[in-house]
């Protein structure tokens, strides 16, 4: 596994027009845009240690719908941001992320403090009129969507609603209202996790805050019409720890796996801010929500988690032992959490209504990372989810992605066009009437060919539909958006 380019640096950035085999639906007229760690290797040869601090690059795919004697072209760009992060890296300065590199005291005040970390490597988002590239840190950093070229940071200082030193890296956006929404963790005397939400125009404005005693590491939350729902998972940070002298070990080494707290499920109403519940479930951990709704009038919240055991899942992801093979504890399990709220939501006592539960049931265990639904699904009970999949123990990256179908507790595969495969990404279709009615998109990577791939599968059989194959091998990235607006048109 170690020999292959999943886990390399891509130093090329390229543009290309490439012809598509098979057949793109003619309503596929938008973009796809891929964020991930491009670099793990600098020019003074340094790096870093981990596969979250790979310095950020972006990829767009823009689908151009061929003729009847043209299966269609793909527009392809890739890029590096040039954040701060980056210049750093490139004039030998880099001093570390997410799990690379020990601070002093200065260095990680000022880090969190006054000049958070911008290597912003794990999706991107329209926030307004603005496209952002983002990571856990509330500096956001602006791109333009047609040249993938750096603006700068897009940061919320001065607009009066509290922030804090870390963000989830993961924002929702509710398809209703159009209010994008986010959490960050602010730490101090009382450290709190201050809930906002930007309105469709990129206004922001605060929804509530929850105090905590010691933060947990949250990458995602969940959202439904009514609420926001954090998942503060036992593993959590002494924020006295940042206190001590001398030098420290990297930022994700300052949280410690706390099993005998379990997992406190909050519900904050998005309208009133307040906190409707805050039952605890069994320890554990995860990266990613799924997706979230509300059941039987909104005295029942569901949402979807993929989960793992315990926060070793993080050690997995070292390059030393991804690149070896040695990532047993990144496989995934999906599982349904429903908070019965005891009543009227409305009717609070104390933090919320007396005899709130919450109870968990499982959709996949077969082994799954980054899954995904239909956007249009977003906020609303949703069928599929689509994941990449993974074996059972894992010594190999995703050799197949899955749609899971949690009406049925079936799951369909599709394993050809490559050896190992990215993140699958739905793709409504304008007029379809069925939930998997449209395309998914995913990035295959053929190791004997040294090339990525576009695959294009038709949503409802799981079937290819479309290829296009890059120039070069993409080291693997993390997630993707796909916005219909930034059409082959508007290639600058």
């Amino acid at each position: 596994m170690g020999s292959h380019s999943g886990f390399h640096s891509l130093r090329e950035e390229t543009t290309a027009a490439i012809d598509v085999t098979g057949d793109l639906p003619g309503w596929l007229d938008g973009s796809l845009v891929r964020n991930g760690p491009g670099a793990f290797s600098f020019p003074d040869g340094s790096g870093v240690d981990h596969w979250f601090d790979g310095l950020a690059m972006l990829y767009r795919f823009t689908f151009d719908p061929g003729t009847t004697e043209n299966g269609g072209t793909v527009h392809y760009r890739n890029r590096f941001l040039r954040t701060d992060a980056y210049e750093d890296a490139v004039d030998g300065e880099f001093e570390g992320g997410f799990a690379t590199g020990e601070t002093t005291l200065r260095g990680r005040l000022a880090g969190l403090l006054s000049e958070p970390y911008d290597n912003t490597n794990v999706i991107v988002e329209r926030i307004g009129e603005e496209y952002v590239a983002l990571t856990e840190s509330p500096r956001r950093v602006r791109f333009d969507p047609n040249t993938l070229g750096t603006i700068g940071h897009a940061d919320s200082d001065g607009d009066g609603v509290p922030s804090g030193q870390l963000s989830c890296a993961h924002l929702k956006r509710d398809p209703t209202t159009g209010a994008v929404v986010n959490v960050d963790t602010a730490f101090g005397r009382t450290c709190r996790y201050h809930v906002y939400a930007w309105t469709p125009d990129g206004e922001r404005r605060h929804v509530g805050s929850v105090e905590t005693d010691e933060p947990a590491y949250m990458h995602s939350f969940a959202l439904t019409p009514r609420y926001v729902v954090l998942t503060e998972f036992p593993f959590r940070l002494d924020p006295l720890r940042f206190l001590k002298p001398g030098r420290q070990a990297p930022f994700i080494e300052q949280f410690e796996w706390e099993p005998d707290r379990g997992t406190r499920i909050v519900v904050v109403d998005r309208t009133t801010g307040a906190v409707v519940a805050e039952p605890v479930t069994d320890a554990v951990f995860g990266f990613h929500h799924v997706n979230a709704f509300e059941r039987n009038g909104g005295a029942e919240i569901v949402f979807d988690l993929e989960t793992v055991p315990d926060a070793t899942t993080i050690d997995s992801l070292y390059l030393e032992n991804v690149r070896a093979g040695e990532m047993g504890a990144i496989v995934g399990e999906i599982e349904r959490f429903t908070v019965d709220l005891g009543g009227d939501p409305g009717a609070q006592n104390g933090t919320g209504p007396s005899g709130a539960t919450v109870s968990r049931e499982m959709l996949y265990d077969d082994g799954s990372a980054l899954p995904t639904v239909s956007p249009a699904r977003w906020c609303r009970r949703h069928r599929y989810v689509y994941a990449m999949g993974l074996d059972t123990p894992v010594t190999e990256w995703a050799r197949r992605i899955v749609k899971i179908d949690a009406d049925a507790e079936t799951a369909s595969m599709f394993d050809d066009g490559g050896d190992y495969f990215g993140e699958p990404i739905f793709v409504p279709a304008p007029e379809g009437d069925a939930e998997d009615a449209g395309v998914v998109l995913t990035v295959a990577l053929d190791t004997e060919a040294d090339r990525s791939r576009l695959l294009v599968l038709d949503g409802e059989t799981f079937t290819e539909r479309a290829r296009a194959t890059l120039p070069h091998a993409a080291p693997f990235d993390f997630h993707g958006r796909y916005f219909p607006e930034l059409r082959a048109a508007t290639e600058a």
